[in-house]
């Protein structure tokens, strides 16, 4: 069982930011990964629609094989996590916008926190951020449009510059010191906001604490590969080859076509 892969879902190529992190952490570990880009974004859809993408990426994993399912989408772990821990054998890793490390790290006592409105409006998210957040001013901004410029390849456009100029500028009015990135895809708008944004603005992050979590589980329920052969990788998309080639500088041949 440990020398089977870590299964990778988002809704599209935003999980490669979290896909990217695991394998700098586990590079013996074999991975496969799912980009949903068909369905996305899954932020603007309704619980049910969210979850059933949710359960067909899993038992896609699954069926491949997968020893542990990292669901790489803020969205689906605050919509779908909790049924896919109770009816599924496996562990689950789940991803929350980075709201704890936001608020013990500001210092002006105002955050702000871009993420999609399925994660904005969902249960779990409230209670995060009412758990850290209460004598602190928090900016929420809904990320429209974002995640359907960059699966689009659109990424550098001048209509996402403007789109994050105008997403932002209230923030900063508010006198943030972080910034939350509360969807995976937001991970490659990270050198386009940091021409936007003052220096002295930390941008906040969940990958790397998601694959230590990762690492964690996985030694906790030893499934840690202790193999020496060479890990292998499978790219699975709905969508776009090309946009998930282009993110992640690859060969558009390394990433197979899914139906």
């Amino acid at each position: 069982m440990s020398t089977k892969p870590i299964g990778i879902f988002d809704s599209g190529a935003g999980g490669l930011s979290i896909w990217k992190e695991i394998n700098a952490l586990l590079p013996s570990e074999s991975t496969l990964y799912i980009s949903d880009a068909k369905y996305a974004p899954y932020g603007t859809k309704g619980k049910e629609a969210i979850l059933k993408r949710s359960i067909i990426n899993t038992e896609l994993l699954l069926g491949m094989g997968a020893k542990i399912v990292v669901v790489a989408c803020n969205t689906a772990t605050t919509n779908a996590i909790a049924y896919l821990r109770k009816n599924y054998q496996v562990p689950f890793i789940g991803i929350e916008p980075a709201i704890k490390p936001a608020a013990f790290n500001t210092k002006t006592n105002a955050i702000g926190i871009l993420a999609t409105k399925g994660t904005l409006s969902s249960a779990l998210f409230h209670e995060t951020s009412q758990r850290y957040t209460k004598d602190l001013k928090v900016v929420e901004q809904e990320g429209i449009g974002i995640v359907e410029l960059i699966e689009a390849g659109a990424l550098n456009s001048m209509e996402m510059k403007q789109l994050l100029q105008k997403y932002i500028t209230p923030m900063l009015d508010a006198n943030i010191d972080c910034l939350v990135l509360g969807c995976t895809h937001y991970h490659f708008l990270n050198p386009i906001l940091k021409k936007i944004l003052p220096e002295e603005i930390t941008i906040i992050e969940s990958g790397l604490a998601i694959a230590r979590q990762t690492a964690s589980v996985l030694q906790k329920n030893n499934l840690l590969n202790t193999k020496t052969s060479s890990a292998e990788h499978s790219f699975f998309t709905n969508g776009s080859r090309e946009v998930m080639a282009n993110l992640m500088r690859w060969k558009k041949t390394s990433i197979q076509k899914l139906d």
